[in-house]
């Protein structure tokens, strides 16, 4: 039986460091993604958050259903740093996750030596 396109979220099971980001979107395991994305032991997902405006618990319910696995959360708020809202920050500090708020080309950096060191690292990083 034929099937028409299937439409699937987007996922990267494995961790993989950022080889590049810019233009709306990230290189990564040879691939490239364009919008944001949640970088989890789980894996790298598609995340629909594009400013950080949009940033809410909701928008961090994935991090934080594996923060068990989390210590350190880098979030890459786009091109200027912005500060997580305080729900949201009390929500990661429940579950004992450390949020890191910074520009995203440094979440990204920071992302690659942590992931580099196996340290219990997951990012949040919006597009720019």
């Amino acid at each position: 039986m034929a099937r028409g396109i299937e439409i699937r979220e987007a996922h990267f099971p494995g961790r993989a460091p950022i080889d590049t980001y810019g233009n709306g979107g990230f290189r990564f395991a040879d691939m490239s993604h364009r919008g944001s994305l949640l970088c989890l032991p789980s894996g790298i997902h598609g995340w629909d958050v594009a400013a950080p405006q949009d940033m809410s618990i909701e928008s961090f319910e994935r991090i934080l259903s594996e923060a068990g696995e989390i210590e350190v959360l880098l979030v890459g708020t786009g091109t200027e740093l912005a500060l997580l809202p305080r729900p949201l920050r009390d929500a990661l500090k429940e579950r004992g996750i450390v949020a890191d708020p910074m520009n995203t080309g440094a979440a990204v950096r920071t992302y690659n030596i942590l992931l580099e060191e196996s340290r219990a690292v997951a990012a949040a990083l919006i597009a720019i």
